[in-house]
């Protein structure tokens, strides 16, 4: 694919306005929740697009979760680390380069940023919830024992914030109820 072309692609998504030639074969695209790059290589022979998603201090509790994401999840782009950032990235030889790769990865990129910090959060949440399953389990509690802990932790304040309200209390715990029904026959002990 030729820089025109690349050029003419980033204009039909985002309009002429917002796309920027920040220098030969390199385009920044500002729009009011993200800025999208795209470079192509000094040869023209490769084309990355980078979009940052979150940085490093933020994400530092999540590294493994972006990282089994890029086993599972994030299809042809990938999460990657630079200059104290993750950044979604995708890149692709320029010649095999098709008009459609571009739109569906450009699509990928805005998604990936979209969600942040929620799909890698969850991905943690329920390793950890596994684990609790899995230690309950070895203990020998049920699902109904393992729950009646979770509410003595939460009546004690040993779970859940100092001012949390009755209400809110409940709907943590029915959320801990939901996940611990899903998961349980799941984990082994």
């Amino acid at each position: 694919m030729k820089p025109e072309e690349i050029a003419e692609i980033l204009a039909e998504l985002f309009g002429t306005a917002d796309v920027q030639a920040i220098a030969p074969g390199s385009w920044q695209i500002d729009k009011l929740t993200f800025r999208l790059l795209v470079l192509l290589s000094e040869d023209h022979n490769w084309l990355r697009v980078l979009l940052p998603i979150v940085p490093l201090q933020e994400a530092q509790s999540f590294l493994t979760q972006f990282l089994e994401a890029n086993f599972d999840d994030t299809q042809e782009v990938r999460y990657a680390l630079y200059d104290e950032v993750i950044w979604a990235v995708y890149q692709h030889s320029s010649i095999s380069l098709t008009s459609d790769d571009l739109r569906g990865a450009i699509a990928r990129l805005v998604s990936l940023h979209e969600v942040g910090l929620n799909e890698v959060f969850n991905r943690l949440i329920e390793t950890r919830v596994r684990q609790i399953i899995q230690a309950a389990k070895q203990q020998g509690q049920s699902l109904e024992a393992t729950m009646q802990n979770l509410e003595r932790f939460y009546a004690e304040g040993m779970l859940g914030e100092l001012n949390q309200t009755a209400q809110a209390r409940e709907e943590v715990l029915a959320a801990w109820q939901r996940q611990l029904e899903r998961l349980w026959n799941e984990v082994s002990s």
